[in-house]
């Protein structure tokens, strides 16, 4: 069979993009059918793919902020077909690309499911995390209504899910009324565990959104005094380093964006990883135990499946500076197993997400073109 590759946008780097990356791998051929596509922001190599995005492109400032367009991405892949010679659709969905069909009704549609949209489900947390303004936020609400009614109902024409947690098993059994099997995300594991070195700082690698709750990090840390690194960039950055120079900041840097050199230098030093937002699953601190290293993590969404307290890391709850505050300093006292850790980060490898998912498809009768 002949299959396409679809996703919802292509405008920012996440864990999203990993799983595309691997999926590219799996099926060079495939044409990626997207509805954004900012090529200045995305990897140089993604360039030689086969990626079809539509008009939304032209869209005023729809690649730095796409938020305040989400009925239009919906419009787009309400209308959006598949052209014919695809047999079958593998959606990469996180909003809106569900709604993906083919041009005859045979074509299967395996949707590998980030989330069931946060826009559409938790409308009020979205708007909160994503700060969308007071006025395009009353206008959004207003239509949510219709696209919660709208994605419930196409939901039902996808031939199966696959869940990437048990956190978003849950949410496509609670808002799609539809059974998934979980295949856990693609992470990329160094070359055996690395040289074990600890030189006392804490780490954080993210992009930096409201969301990711970095600001409790900061918070804590300026509370502890302890060294903490934070690599990555994003729109949230004025504000935590605004927060950062309010804690006293000296313990605590903002690195920025790092290469791959200096990501490998950071996750081979540094004594843990912290977690404190919630995520559909969570790349990031699985690459770090692949190092050996535990993680501090907030006890919800995708972090219950890989972070088992006292073994892989510790966990904290409720979501606050003081719940995180009190598990580092319980985490100290804590001795961890790197080769136990790393043991466990192997099981959420990029060779284990390819043969599930090709297994899965194989199941499905799904036997697709080299």
């Amino acid at each position: 069979m002949n299959l396409a590759l679809v996703h919802d946008w292509l405008n920012q780097l996440g864990g999203a993009e990993d799983v595309l990356s691997a999926l590219n791998r799996m099926f060079p051929r495939a044409p990626i059918f997207t509805s954004i596509y900012d090529r200045q922001r995305m990897p140089a190599a993604w360039r030689t793919w086969d990626i079809r995005s539509t008009w939304m492109d032209r869209l005023p400032g729809v690649h730095r902020r796409h938020q305040p367009y989400m009925p239009v991405f919906a419009w787009v892949w309400a209308h959006r077909r598949i052209p014919a010679e695809h047999d079958v659709i593998l959606s990469n969905k996180s909003a809106f690309c569900i709604a993906a069909q083919g041009l005859h009704p045979d074509v299967r549609h395996i949707c590998y499911c980030l989330t069931p949209t946060r826009f559409v489900y938790d409308f009020h947390a979205y708007a909160n995390k994503e700060r969308i303004p007071p006025g395009a936020s009353a206008i959004l609400r207003a239509l949510n209504h219709y696209l919660r009614r709208w994605e419930t109902r196409v939901a039902q024409r996808v031939t199966a899910f696959i869940a990437i947690s048990r956190e978003v098993q849950q949410r496509i059994r609670r808002h799609y009324g539809r059974e998934s099997v979980i295949i856990y995300p693609p992470v990329e594991m160094p070359a055996g565990l690395p040289q074990i070195q600890d030189q006392g700082f804490y780490l954080i690698v993210s992009r930096l959104l409201p969301y990711k709750r970095i600001d409790l990090a900061i918070e804590a840390f300026g509370k502890l005094g302890l060294p903490l690194i934070i690599a990555g960039d994003g729109r949230d950055r004025p504000r935590l380093e605004r927060l950062t120079a309010r804690q006293g900041g000296s313990n605590i840097k903002l690195l920025g964006r790092i290469d791959d050199a200096t990501l490998h230098r950071l996750l081979t030093a540094c004594r843990a990883f912290i977690f404190p937002g919630v995520e559909d699953f969570g790349i990031a601190p699985i690459r770090a135990m692949a190092y050996g290293k535990p993680v501090i993590a907030y006890a919800g969404g995708g972090a219950l499946d890989y972070v088992a307290d006292g073994v892989t890391g510790t966990l904290f709850y409720p979501q606050t500076t003081d719940a995180l505050v009190e598990a580092v300093l319980r985490h100290s006292g804590v001795t961890f197993a790197p080769v136990e850790i790393r043991r466990h980060a192997e099981r959420f490898g990029v060779e284990r997400f390819e043969r599930e998912l090709s297994e899965f498809l194989r199941g499905l009768g799904v036997a697709i073109e080299d």
